[in-house]
């Protein structure tokens, strides 16, 4: 490989930053997702950290304790307490008493946090696709391989 292939950055020879430049693009492409996910959220009432929590909470085989979820979510407790303050006014989740330890309190769907659950799916789907749609089935298989490269990337690239 020639020593003119491998970017030198933007103070060195007039060349751009090509790793700069590709994270500024998954940024731009991060923040436009969220955009595009809350659209799609707001007809169903919640938030995009809420729809978070709900799929979360959904994911555990029994209720999860707040420090549960806040491990799960790579959050501080604080920020699970909220969400799940938001959660409850609205009848989507319900704290719960242990029934091994009255000090523990485990958070549970309801029958309309359930039902949320189904809403999710088509809002996440059509946000999905408003956000893929320029892309071909092929440039989206692509796409996926390399974005599990990124999110899973393994012992030797984990934090």
């Amino acid at each position: 490989m020639s020593t003119s292939a491998v970017p030198t950055g933007p103070g060195r020879s007039g060349e751009p930053d090509a790793d700069g430049l590709l994270a500024e693009q998954l940024l731009r492409l991060t923040r436009r997702l969220h955009r595009i996910q809350k659209r799609h959220l707001e007809p169903v009432g919640i938030t995009p950290a809420q729809s978070r929590l709900l799929r979360t909470v959904a994911h555990f085989g029994d209720p999860p304790r707040m420090a549960d979820l806040a491990a799960r979510l790579e959050v501080v407790p604080r920020a699970v307490t909220s969400l799940v303050d938001g959660l409850e006014a609205v009848d989507r989740v319900r704290r719960v008493p242990d029934p091994n330890n009255r000090r523990v309190v485990r958070i549970e769907l309801t029958d309309a946090g359930r039902a949320t659950l189904w809403e999710l799916r088509s809002a996440r789907r059509a946000a999905a696709e408003d956000i893929l749609a320029p892309l071909t089935a092929a440039q989206r298989e692509v796409l996926g391989g390399l974005l599990s490269a990124l999110v899973d990337p393994g012992p030797e690239g984990a934090c």
